[in-house]
């Protein structure tokens, strides 16, 4: 994993950076050399603050952490995404299956549905829909013909697959990929 440590205002001395690249070093056996993890510190009115990013695979994993002294802000960072690794470890197996995390003796295998349950959430239905192209407005009545707050279509122009949703303020928005 490559390391980038970035300070915020403030000099990063050699005894934090050697810290934060031991304690990062033990999230090597979840994923490949190939990943970078960006640290920024800085201080908030007195507090220190640490953000840890981890991008893997077309998967981040991200942690901000508040606390007194960068020592325990990187602890806690470490153990929320060790917490997010654990909390979404079967879409990470299906996503990561080709590089990023070495999925298959990095994770225990669930052996009930009660395991999964206690975890998190999961999908318990899978929904297959033709689709045509169509133009975001006709997405958006389509959307409230069906009473979703969401539909996913092929954009008849860029021939893209996009999302409309409701926003909470009533307006609608559009999701198109990059």
């Amino acid at each position: 994993m490559k390391i980038n440590i970035v300070g915020r205002q403030l000099n990063v001395y050699d005894d934090t950076k050697k810290q934060i690249n031991e304690k990062l070093s033990k999230l090597n056996k979840f994923f490949s050399d190939e990943c970078t993890a960006t640290v920024t510190l800085s201080h908030k009115h007195g507090v220190a603050n640490m953000e840890i990013t981890i991008r893997a695979a077309n998967t981040i994993f991200r942690s901000e952490v508040e606390e007194e002294s960068f020592r325990s802000a990187l602890d806690k960072s470490i153990d929320n995404i060790e917490r997010q690794i654990r909390k979404n470890k079967t879409r990470l197996q299906k996503r990561l299956r080709e590089g990023g995390l070495p999925v298959e003796d990095k994770f225990e295998i669930y052996d009930n549905l009660e395991d999964i349950e206690e975890e998190g959430e999961f999908i318990i239905r899978t929904k297959k829909f033709e689709y045509s192209p169509m133009s975001p407005e006709e997405a958006i009545m389509q959307m409230n013909l069906l009473g979703h707050s969401f539909f996913v279509f092929n954009d008849d122009q860029t021939n893209e697959t996009c999302v409309v949703y409701k926003r909470k303020d009533g307006n609608y928005g559009l999701i198109i990929p990059e």
